[in-house]
């Protein structure tokens, strides 16, 4: 081994090793399901945001957006900017109805358990078909992410990819297995703090490397003006699919579980105002980076878009500080995937073992069946990116699909529109996934339009739709959403 990846080697394993001792400390305080699921609701604001916006961006932000910027220079700028108002829009006006929502329904710790209590629904449906859905695209994007981290350490080290797939994913497994929503959560805002600094360090240092803004401008624009164009190949299906990423927000349960947890409404301000500072910033840090990219890589292109900011920390730091830039890669990927498998892990022991098999399991069973669904559920996904060709971005982008129409607007109306019933929230989730997998195997035409827009609408039409041809809510669920308005009031 060189001693550039010795170097770099031993700083990623002095992060590791503090990661796992967050893991070690959280475990200690997770005594049952609610704790391992939801941390018992004491998420302070600033461990709220930042833990939402790491498992958010995931290593999309790291290496598929400046690796987008990469390839198509500016005109990729309308992902982000759909993603900024998304998130913002989510923090604004559906965090605190959610959290106070989701405790008034029977203090529920999950999105399908939400549906259920929110609907009364006694059949258990809305609770299943949920829970399906969470966990067929959840192993997409827990794939993704694992993709993202082998190719990390591919790349770093020269690790046979498949190997590497299995140790990102046993890295991640370590702490998530036994700590639960607390090891996710404050290793995230950790992960969350790393990406930041990276995300500012690297473009500030690529840009003055390449001699100021100017300079590099007026040098990629000698390679091509196209690069410096926003509206550059943009056409009217590619700007609203890349806005549409925002509509993704109201529907992602490992976000949304945030708002659940945080430990007080007053606490959502402040949080907000974090997490859109840190991820305005960062998204800009990942766009710059792939920008400067097109510069500093223009006599030697990269073969992987997606490994720009990979080379970065390998051409302008010495090892050492390179070994923590590379951390931050892992942090972005390792953010998301423990928010995914515990989300995964609770749709499979609360919402599928204990709702249909056994109702009276002990808090120990619980414990037991959700670290095993963690293991199992982790396997299928790093089974599903043993193709080494897989795109962080578009593996990321069919899941987030599937989320943001199956559930977001399913969400919304659950907390606005006291009319909604439940057979209307089973036709939207039903409606939303379905269209997310059909218009994504079809190409061609307005089919080009990203699967998310699509989905999202007719999950809202199906809802309304269902609702209004349903039976009116009963006086019971009329009269919660009543209290629930009244708490957000007051």
């Amino acid at each position: 081994m060189t001693a550039f990846n010795s170097a770099t080697l031993i700083s990623i394993t002095i992060y590791l090793i503090g990661m796992l001792i967050i893991g070690i400390v959280a475990a200690r305080m997770t005594k049952d399901l609610n704790d391992y699921i939801l941390g018992g609701r004491r998420l302070s604001a600033g461990v709220a945001a930042l833990s939402a916006g790491s498992s958010d961006m995931s290593g999309w932000l790291m290496l598929g957006l400046p690796g987008a910027v990469y390839v198509s220079g500016l005109g990729s700028i309308w992902l982000p900017i759909g993603l900024a108002i998304g998130a913002y829009i989510n923090w604004q006006f559906i965090a605190k109805p959610f959290r106070i929502y989701s405790e008034l329904a029977n203090n529920s710790i999950t999105v399908p358990e939400y549906f259920e209590n929110r609907f009364h629904d006694q059949s258990k449906l809305l609770r299943v078909v949920s829970a399906i859905v969470i966990l067929i695209f959840f192993t997409f994007y827990t794939s993704a992410s694992l993709v993202g981290g082998a190719v990390l350490l591919e790349n770093s080290f020269n690790v046979d990819y498949t190997l590497a797939l299995w140790i990102g994913a046993a890295v991640i497994l370590s702490y998530t297995l036994f700590g639960g929503f607390l090891a996710a959560s404050w290793t995230d805002f950790i992960q969350g703090i790393l990406m930041f600094l990276a995300l500012v360090i690297i473009p500030i240092v690529a840009i003055t490397q390449l001699g100021g803004w100017n300079k590099m401008v007026q040098k990629i624009g000698n390679i091509d003006t196209s690069f410096l164009n926003v509206y550059s190949g943009a056409t009217l299906i590619g700007v609203i699919s890349l806005l549409a990423w925002g509509l993704g927000y109201f529907g992602q349960p490992h976000i949304i579980v945030r708002f659940m947890g945080i430990k007080s409404t007053s606490e959502i301000p402040k949080a907000r105002l974090i997490g859109m500072v840190w991820m305005i910033i960062s998204l800009f840090g990942a766009i710059f980076v792939g920008f400067a990219g097109i510069a500093h890589f223009s006599e030697s292109p990269l073969e992987n878009s997606e490994t720009v900011f990979i080379m970065f920390s390998q051409v302008l730091f010495n090892p050492w500080i390179a070994g923590f830039l590379l951390a931050a890669i892992l942090s972005a990927i390792m953010s998301t995937v423990d928010s995914q498998l515990l989300v995964s892990s609770s749709a499979l022991a609360q919402d599928f073992y204990k709702a249909l098999f056994r109702r009276n399991a002990s808090k120990k069973e619980e414990m037991i069946v959700g670290r095993m669904a963690v293991l199992g559920i982790a396997l299928v996904a790093i089974l599903l990116g043993y193709n080494p060709n897989s795109k962080v971005l578009e593996l990321v982008g069919y899941a987030w699909a599937g989320f943001g129409a199956a559930f977001g607007p399913v969400i919304i109306l659950s907390l606005f529109w006291k009319r909604m019933t439940r057979n209307g929230a089973f036709a939207g989730i039903i409606t939303g996934a379905l269209t997310v997998i059909i218009w994504g195997n079809i190409n061609g035409g307005i089919f080009d339009l990203y699967e998310l827009a699509p989905g999202f609408l007719f999950s809202c039409i199906a809802v309304i739709i269902t609702s209004r041809l349903d039976n009116v809510p009963s006086k019971e669920i009329q009269d919660e959403f009543t209290t629930y308005k009244t708490t957000l009031r007051g």
